[in-house]
């Protein structure tokens, strides 16, 4: 069997102390990898930087959603007895429908079983998934909400969900670091992370070079669900919302050369050359038996090893040289993951 294919070519021995826990000061001064596949050469420079590397003729695709506080601390029920009321923590991941939404919990639960959060919020646990997500209602003073009212309410009582690599606590600074200069619509609990490197600054002058266009894709928490079968494409792909406007939609009708601001934008861009859909879940897994069809550029991050984000990165510029890449960021103490440095594919 290719290499492509196996889960195990994907693997990295990453030094831990690289593992970013807060982003550079000024954002834009992130190192910045610029990978040009025509002359197979790299250049190592800062963030701020990055126009000077982008062809000019580009237009740019970003992702407007925004991170949701989406984690929030509570208590199980009581029994007649007393009993219960332990501890309990809540990772809201999407709505399903109007009333039921996919979740994680930390601590033992049942079915049926009350949730007790603060400002009166209760969920109830409807279903257990394979996976061990669990879906579950929620009311608010004793009514049953949808999720516009429900966001409302954690925005009150909920937390920043930091990635699990991170190990800390979310903190003030957390609420601004860990959301874009432009989101919007509110959905996601993950950034879309290769856009935190801009500062107001620099957008602007990116603005006035590239026309940008918006999508919206409400990026889950499977985004760090580790690939942990055999082979790659046997890796049940999570799905995620999705929404593209029209303006956006006719530029990709058309043949003009673009940019994607991060690999959820990629994967929106190519669900919908793939569909025509320009709404729904989008599921779409790109390695490289997957390859881009639409997308000329990538700016991205650097990702955890064995994860279908650094096989989308190997899509677009194949395994051995992303490896390659890799390994040549971590010799020059570039920051990884979330709050990490950032890398330009052209």
């Amino acid at each position: 069997m290719s290499k492509e294919l196996l889960t195990s070519s994907y693997d990295y021995e990453l030094p831990p102390h690289l593992i970013a826990q807060t982003p550079v000061q000024p954002r834009d001064h992130a190192k910045l990898l610029v990978y040009n596949r025509e002359t197979d050469t790299t250049t190592h420079t800062l963030f701020k930087n990055i126009l000077d590397f982008l062809p000019q003729n580009c237009d740019v695709f970003l992702n407007d959603t925004k991170v949701i506080k989406a984690r929030i601390f509570g208590k199980k029920e009581t029994n007649e007895q007393g009993e219960g009321g332990g501890k309990i923590e809540l990772l809201f991941n999407k709505p399903l429908s109007a009333h039921e939404y996919l979740v994680m919990i930390r601590g033992k639960v049942q079915l049926g079983m009350q949730l007790f959060f603060d400002e009166d919020l209760v969920a109830t646990v409807k279903a257990f998934n394979e996976d061990g997500s669990r879906i579950v209602s929620f009311s608010h003073k004793a009514k049953t909400i949808r999720f516009e009212e429900l966001v409302q309410v954690l925005e009150t009582i909920g937390h920043i969900p930091l990635p699990p690599y991170m190990q800390r606590t979310d903190n003030e600074q957390d609420e601004t670091d860990y959301q874009t200069l432009f989101a919007k619509n509110a959905g996601a609990v993950a950034a879309p992370t290769a856009s935190l490197h801009f500062t107001p600054e620099l957008f602007q002058a990116f603005q006035k070079r590239h026309k940008t266009h918006k999508v919206t894709l409400h990026v889950g928490a499977g985004t760090f669900k580790p690939v942990e079968v055999e082979k790659i494409l046997e890796h049940p792909m999570h799905s995620e919302f999705f929404d593209i406007p029209k303006e956006s939609a006719k530029v990709l009708e058309s043949s003009k050369p673009i940019l994607a601001i991060g690999t959820t934008v990629t994967r929106t861009v190519e669900y919908y050359v793939r569909t025509k859909k320009s709404s729904g879940e989008c599921d779409l897994f790109l390695n490289p038996s997957n390859k881009p069809q639409r997308v000329n550029h990538l700016l991205t991050n650097f990702h955890l090893p064995k994860s279908t984000l650094i096989m989308l990165v190997s899509a677009f510029i194949g395994r051995e040289k992303s490896l390659e890449l890799y390994h040549e960021a971590i010799e020059k103490e570039y920051r990884f993951f979330s709050y990490g440095d950032a890398m330009l594919i052209i």
